[in-house]
C-alpha cells in the first residue's frame, strides 16, 4: 500500500528466475533505468488496452488505410464516412504511394467503441487493401 503524501507504492512480485532475466535484459535493451521503470509501462500498457477492449474512457487512434484509388467510388465512399464522422475524426494526412495506391492516415478520438466502429467501417470499405488501428489513452486517465 502507498503511504500518504508517497508518490510511489511498493509491492513484491515472484517470477521465475528465467522470466525476470529475461526482463532485466529487455528492460537494458529498451533503455529502462531500472525494473521498475519497465514494470510500470507494462502496466499502463495493458491497462490502456484494457480499457479499450471494455470500452472505458476515452482513446485515441491511428487508422492507416491502404487502397487503390482506381476502385470504383473508393474515395467517395471513404470521404463520406469520414463526414458521417467529422466529430471523432481530427485530422487525416493523405499520400500518393504511386500511379495507383493511396496511403491515408486519420487522427480519431473518442469512446473505444465508437472508434473501433469508425475504423472498421472505413477499413471494409471497398477498394481498401489493408487498414489497422492503433489505439492509446489520452494520458489523462493513466497515473504517473
Amino acid at each position: 500500500m502507498a503511504r500518504r503524501g508517497s508518490q510511489s507504492a511498493r509491492f513484491t512480485v515472484s517470477v521465475p528466475a528465467g522470466l525476470l532475466e529475461e526482463l532485466d535484459r529487455m528492460a537494458a535493451e529498451k533503455g529502462y533505468s531500472n525494473r521498475s521503470a519497465a514494470v510500470a509501462d507494462m502496466i499502463r500498457d495493458e491497462l490502456v488496452e484494457h480499457r479499450q477492449r471494455t470500452g472505458r474512457g476515452e482513446v485515441v487512434g491511428t487508422l492507416t488505410l491502404v487502397y487503390d484509388h482506381h476502385t470504383r467510388h473508393v474515395q467517395e465512399t471513404l470521404t463520406e464516412l469520414q463526414h458521417q464522422h467529422h466529430e471523432r475524426i481530427i485530422s487525416t494526412v493523405h499520400v500518393h504511394l504511386d500511379e495507383h495506391h493511396c496511403l491515408e492516415v486519420l487522427l480519431m478520438r473518442g469512446p473505444a467503441p465508437e472508434i473501433r466502429r469508425i475504423g472498421d467501417a472505413l477499413i471494409a470499405a471497398r477498394g481498401v487493401k489493408h487498414g489497422k488501428l492503433t489505439v492509446t489513452s489520452t494520458g489523462r486517465d493513466l497515473p504517473g
